[in-house]
């Protein structure tokens, strides 16, 4: 059981970094070719997501096999565990977006 809360854990800061850290640097980059951060944030943190969600879970189509494989055989457990994973993974790469866009929008209530 622990090992799987590590692995949750792990696939939600990953995800959360990924959006984060090159939403960030992108950001940068715009500052370099003037261009204005903040639209150019907002925009690589939703194109940028789905790429954090597949980093945290492998960066290749092996989870979504293995769930698969798992459930045609009738092993359900394995299956609900990469699902989870990629729950996880998809909240901190969701949560990653929403800190750029509470950040580029002032945070204020709008």
């Amino acid at each position: 059981m622990a090992a799987f809360l590590t692995k949750c854990i792990l696939d939600f800061f990953i995800a959360f970094g990924v959006v984060l850290g090159g939403t960030l640097l992108g950001g940068v980059a715009s500052v370099l070719v003037m261009e204005p951060p903040t639209t150019r944030m907002l925009l690589i943190a939703e194109q940028i997501k789905i790429w954090a969600l597949v980093a945290a879970v492998g960066g290749t189509i092996d989870p979504i096999r293995l769930i698969e494989s798992n459930l045609m055989i009738g092993y359900i457990s394995p299956a609900v565990k990469q699902i989870v994973y990629i729950i996880f993974a998809f909240i901190g790469a969701t949560m990653g977006t929403s800190l750029i866009q509470w950040i580029c929008k002032g945070g204020g209530g709008e």
